[in-house]
C-alpha cells in the first residue's frame, strides 16, 4: 500500500511546486516593462530580484527558529505559504511602484513555507533513493521558476502576474487536501532552539552547507540575470536552459547521486558548472555559446537536490526539516549578493565577462564536497556513496 502511494504523493508534491514556485521570478521577468511604465530605476529593478530572497531567508530563519517545518502538520504549511504568496502577486500590480519590493518580500516569505516543507515531505516518503526523489522536486522547482519566462509573452506584464498568482492559489487546496506526509514522518519533537548551534558543531553537517553556499552563489544569479545576458549575447534561450536542460538535470542528477554518491555528483556538478561559466567567455559570439548555455542550465541544477539528501541523512531526523530550512535561509542570503553583484560587475565589463563571477562559488562548494565523504561516511555511508 505504501508503495503504490509513493508514486502519486511525490507527483502530487511536484506539482504543488511547479505550481507555486512559478511566483518566484513572476515580477522579474516582466521588470523591462514595469521599468517602462513605472519609471523604476535599475536598482530598483533589481531590488525586486533580491528582496524575493531576503523574504523567503527571513520566512526560513523565523521557521527554522521555532521547529516549524517538525512541529506543524506540512500540508497546512504548504497550502498557507501558496495561497500568501498568491495574494501578494494578486496585489502586486494595482498597488504601485512604493509598494513592490514589500510585496516580494512577503512572496520570498511564504515560499519558504512551500520549498524547504516539501523536501521533508518527500523524504518522510523515500527513506531510500532520496536522490532520485528530490531530484523530482528540484525538477519542479526548476520547472516552476522558469514557467515566468513563458508568461512573459503573454503580452501584458499584469496578465503574466495574475496568471503565475492563479497558479500558485491552485496549489494550496491540492497541498491541503491530497498531500500527505510519509510514514517515516516523525512524530513532533519537542522545541530545540538551540539544535542551530548543535547543526553548525558537526562538520558533516556544516561541510555539506558550505558545498550548498557554493552552489547558490551561482544558481539564482544566473536564472535571475540569464535573460539579461540571452539578450546581450544575441543567442540562448532561457526557457530551454532554465526550464527543459534544468529540470533534465535535476532528475540526472538524482539518478546518479542514488547510484554513484552524494558528494561525487555534488563535486562533478560544481565542476562542471564552475568550467562553463569560464567557457562561456570564449563561446561568446560563437555557435557554441547556447548548447554550453544548455549544458550549464543542467549542471547548475544537477546538484541542488542532493544538498538537501545529503543533510536530511547527516542531520538529527527529528529536526531534519529545520535542518533544510535553515540551510536554505542561509544559501539564499548567499544568492542575494551575487545577485546584487552581477549586474553591478556587468555594468563595468560586460555580460561576457561578468559571468565568470559566479564560477567562484561552485569552485570552493567542490573543495568542501571533496571532505564530506570522511565526515560523514562512518555516520551514513548512504549520504555520501561509493566514490
Amino acid at each position: 500500500m505504501i508503495l503504490r502511494r509513493r508514486g502519486p504523493q511525490l507527483a502530487l508534491v511536484a506539482l504543488v511546486q511547479v505550481l507555486a514556485m512559478s511566483l518566484w521570478f513572476s515580477a522579474s521577468t516582466v521588470v523591462p516593462a514595469l521599468r517602462a511604465e513605472w519609471g523604476l530605476s535599475r536598482q530598483a529593478g533589481i531590488l525586486l530580484t533580491i528582496t524575493v530572497q531576503l523574504g523567503f531567508a527571513t520566512g526560513a530563519v523565523v521557521s527554522a527558529a521555532v521547529n516549524l517545518a517538525d512541529r506543524t502538520r506540512p500540508q497546512v504549511l504548504v497550502a498557507a505559504g501558496s495561497a500568501l504568496g498568491a495574494a501578494a502577486t494578486f496585489a502586486f500590480p494595482s498597488a504601485g511602484p512604493a509598494a513592490a519590493a514589500p510585496l516580494r518580500f512577503v512572496t520570498g516569505f511564504a515560499l519558504a513555507a512551500v520549498y524547504p516543507v516539501g523536501m521533508k515531505i518527500v523524504v518522510s516518503w523515500f527513506p531510500r533513493q532520496r536522490g532520485t526523489a528530490l531530484g523530482v522536486l528540484v525538477g519542479a522547482l526548476t520547472l516552476g521558476s522558469a514557467l515566468p519566462s513563458l508568461l512573459g509573452g503573454t503580452g501584458h506584464w499584469r496578465t503574466a502576474l495574475l496568471i503565475a498568482a492563479t497558479l500558485a492559489l491552485l496549489a494550496a487546496p491540492i497541498a491541503l487536501t491530497l498531500v500527505r506526509p510519509g510514514p517515516d514522518w516523525r512524530p513532533s519533537p519537542p522545541w530545540e532552539p538551540r539544535y542551530l548551534l548543535r547543526m553548525a558543531g558537526d562538520r558533516a553537517q556544516r561541510l555539506v552547507c558550505l558545498g550548498y553556499f557554493g552552489h547558490m552563489w551561482e544558481l539564482y544569479a544566473l536564472w535571475a540575470w540569464l535573460p539579461s545576458y540571452v539578450a546581450a549575447a544575441g543567442d540562448g534561450d532561457t526557457f530551454a536552459t532554465i526550464g527543459v536542460a534544468g529540470v533534465a538535470g535535476a532528475l540526472l542528477g538524482g539518478v546518479l547521486a542514488d547510484r554513484f554518491g552524494r558528494a561525487a555528483v555534488t563535486t562533478g556538478a560544481m565542476l562542471t558548472s564552475a568550467a562553463c561559466g569560464l567557457l562561456s567567455v570564449a563561446a561568446w559570439g560563437t555557435p557554441l555559446l547556447a548548447p554550453l548555455l544548455l549544458v550549464w542550465g543542467a549542471a547548475v541544477i544537477a546538484d541542488s537536490a542532493q544538498f538537501s539528501a545529503a543533510l536530511s541523512e547527516v542531520a538529527d531526523p527529528r529536526y531534519a526539516g529545520t535542518a533544510l530550512t535553515a540551510m536554505t535561509a542561509a544559501g539564499f542570503v548567499v544568492s542575494a549578493i551575487t545577485i546584487q553583484l552581477l549586474p553591478l560587475l556587468a555594468d563595468l565589463t560586460g555580460w561576457r565577462d561578468a559571468v565568470t563571477l559566479l564560477s567562484a562559488g561552485p569552485l570552493l562548494g567542490a573543495v568542501a564536497m571533496v571532505s564530506v565523504r570522511a565526515a560523514a561516511g562512518a555516520r551514513t555511508p548512504r549520504s555520501t556513496g561509493r566514490p
